[in-house]
C-alpha cells in the first residue's frame, strides 16, 4: 500500500516498539486473529504469523480484531500519507461525518469521480472500502469510550453514531469481537463525571512550543492558555462543553478532558482536537523534505517538534487573521477581545474567562465594527467575510483542494493572499499552504541567499519552496521561529554593543 514502510523497516520497527512507526502501520497476527500498534507490549509474535496492514480498516477488512492491550483507538492516523489527493480528500470529509448520514455515491460526488472508482482507490490506498474506514472509525471510538469513560453504553451508542443500541451492540460485536458490556465490565472503574480521553502521537512533539504558539493569539473570554495546558469553552451557550488538554509526561499521548458535552458532540470535539495540536503528523516524513534546504536542516535541529497550530473554528480563525492585518500579534487579539465582548454570546454556568462563544458570522454581516477601533476597510473585509459565510459561498469544510479555496477566499474585498494562505494553513490544515507573500518569510530567505540582510521577492519566495511541498506549511513555522531567533540574537548583540561602548 502506498506510504506503508517497507516490510523491512516495518519488521525491525515492531521489534523495537518504535514510537515513531505509530500508526503508520499495524501489525495483524495470524495465530491471535488480533492485530496491534508497533508499540504493544505484548509478546513478540514470529514473522511467519504477522501480517503488516496499513491501516486499521484494512486490518478489520481483512477479519481481525483490535487488541486490548495496545488499543489501536490510541493510534495517530497516517492517512496524511495516502499520496493520493482524491482519496485524502474523501478521507477528510469521512472524519468529519460525510457517510454517517450520506452514502459512497454523494462522497464520491463531492470529491468528483465516481463511487466505483473511489472504492477502487480506497482498496488500492488504505486496504479497506470508504465504508470500511467509516465503520472503523467509530468502532475504535466506541472502544475507547467504553475502556476511559464511565458513559453509559446508550451515550456510547449516540456518540459513535448509532440511534439504536441493538445496531450498536452488534455492529460492535462484529468488528471487536465481544460486546460492550464486555469491554465495560473489563474497565468498571473509569472515574465518573469529566470525560478524560487519550490520543497517541508520534515523537517528537514539541507541547509547549505549541501551546506558547496558541497562548499569544487566544481570545479571552473563549480561551485560555497556561504553561502546561489549553482551556476552551465551545458548544452552544445554553448547554457550554469545557475543553481542557495537556500533555502526558511519561507518554507520547494528549490528554483531552471534556466537561458537560452531549454525547453527539465527542466525534467533532475529539477530531478538532486532532487538528488544533496536529496530533496526526508524521514528522519523520516531514523532515525527510525539508532536511534538504539548509536553513530549514539548521531550523528543525534547533526545534524537532515543532507542528502546525490549527484554528478550532474556520470562520473563528478567519475574522481573527483579518483582524490581525498591519497590526501586531498583540493588538490583533486586543480587536479580538472586543469583538468577543460586543458580539460574543454568553455562556450560561461557566467560569469567568471562559464564558463566551465566538460570535456567528450572521451577528457580524450588519455591525457597526468601526467602533471597535477597526479601519472602515477592515471593517467592511470582516462584514463582507461574515456575509459570505453566512450564505454559504464560502466554508471552512473538509475536503476542499488547497487553490479552489484560496480562488474563492480571495475573491472577497480585502482579502489576500496571504490572509488566505494563512488560513488554509491553520483552520484547513492544508499541509502545503504557504504564504509567500509575508515579510519575515521574505527577509529570512532573503538574508541567507544575498547574505546583505534584503528580501525575497514573493515569486522568489514560492519558487524557493517548490523543493518543500507537500509540506511548505511546516517549513512556514520553522522558518517563523529561525526569524525570531535571529531577531533575538541581533538585539542581543546591540545590548552588548552599547556595553562596550
Amino acid at each position: 500500500m502506498h506510504g506503508m514502510p517497507s516490510p523491512e523497516i516495518c519488521d525491525r520497527a515492531r521489534i523495537a516498539h518504535d514510537p515513531r512507526f505509530d500508526g503508520l502501520f499495524f501489525i495483524a497476527v495470524r495465530s491471535t486473529g488480533i492485530y496491534c500498534r508497533p508499540v504493544c507490549p505484548a509478546p513478540t509474535a514470529k514473522r511467519k504469523n504477522v501480517v503488516f496492514m496499513p491501516t486499521a480498516a484494512a486490518a478489520v477488512a481483512a477479519g481481525y480484531r483490535p487488541c486490548l492491550r495496545c488499543r489501536p483507538e490510541l493510534s495517530p492516523e497516517a492517512y496524511a500519507r495516502i499520496g493520493e489527493e482524491t482519496v485524502q480528500r474523501a478521507l477528510e470529509l469521512i472524519a468529519e461525518g460525510a457517510l454517517q448520514d450520506g452514502s459512497v455515491e454523494d462522497l464520491a460526488q463531492r470529491v468528483g469521480v465516481s463511487s466505483r472508482q473511489l472504492r477502487r482507490l480506497f482498496l488500492a490506498r488504505t486496504g479497506a472500502t470508504p465504508i470500511v474506514v467509516h465503520s472503523t472509525r467509530r468502532m475504535l471510538l466506541a472502544k475507547q469510550l467504553l475502556t476511559e469513560t464511565s458513559l453509559p453504553v446508550t451515550q456510547i451508542a449516540l456518540a459513535s453514531g448509532f440511534n439504536s443500541l441493538r445496531r450498536f451492540n452488534a455492529a460492535f460485536l462484529e468488528g471487536c469481537g465481544m460486546a460492550p458490556t464486555a469491554i465495560r465490565r473489563q474497565n468498571a472503574n473509569a472515574p465518573a463525571g469529566a470525560l478524560t480521553l487519550r490520543f497517541g502521537y508520534r515523537p517528537p512533539f514539541d507541547f509547549p512550543l505549541m501551546l506558547a504558539f496558541l497562548a499569544k493569539r487566544a481570545i479571552p473570554g473563549i480561551e485560555r492558555v497556561s504553561a502546561d495546558s489549553y482551556e476552551r469553552v465551545v458548544g452552544s451557550p445554553d448547554a457550554p462543553t469545557l475543553i481542557h488538554v495537556s500533555a502526558d509526561p511519561k507518554r507520547p499521548e494528549v490528554l483531552l478532558r471534556i466537561e458537560g458535552p452531549d454525547p453527539r458532540a465527542i466525534p467533532d470535539i475529539v477530531r478538532r482536537v486532532r487538528r488544533v495540536f496536529d496530533l496526526d503528523a508524521d514528522l519523520r516524513a516531514v523532515h525527510a523534505v525539508l532536511r534538504a534546504e539548509p536553513q530549514l536542516a539548521q531550523a528543525i535541529k534547533k526545534r524537532p517538534g515543532l507542528r502546525v497550530p490549527g484554528g478550532w473554528d474556520g470562520f473563528e480563525l478567519a475574522v481573527r487573521a483579518v483582524l490581525g492585518q498591519q497590526v501586531s500579534v498583540a493588538g490583533a487579539t486586543t480587536l479580538a477581545r472586543r469583538l468577543v465582548e460586543a458580539y460574543g454570546e454568553p455562556c450560561k454556568g461557566a467560569p469567568a474567562g471562559l464564558d463566551r462563544v465566538f460570535p456567528a458570522p450572521e451577528r457580524l454581516v450588519g455591525a457597526p465594527l468601526e467602533l471597535l477601533g477597526l479601519p472602515k476597510t477592515r471593517a467592511a473585509t470582516l462584514r463582507s467575510l461574515a456575509r459570505a459565510v453566512a450564505e454559504g459561498r464560502i466554508d471552512f469544510g473538509a475536503g476542499q483542494k488547497l487553490d479552489d479555496f484560496i480562488e474563492r477566499f480571495t475573491a472577497l474585498p480585502g482579502i489576500g493572499p496571504w490572509t488566505a494562505q494563512y488560513v488554509a494553513m491553520r483552520a484547513l490544515s492544508q499541509p502545503d499552504a504557504f504564504p509567500a507573500g509575508d515579510l519575515v518569510l521574505q527577509q529570512v530567505l532573503g538574508g541567507a541567499t544575498t547574505g546583505d540582510g534584503s528580501r525575497l521577492s514573493e515569486r522568489a519566495t514560492a519558487a524557493r519552496a517548490e523543493n518543500w511541498r507537500p509540506w511548505r506549511a511546516y517549513a512556514v513555522l520553522q522558518l517563523w521561529h529561525l526569524a525570531g531567533d535571529h531577531a533575538v540574537e541581533r538585539s542581543e548583540r546591540r545590548k552588548r554593543e552599547r556595553v562596550v561602548r
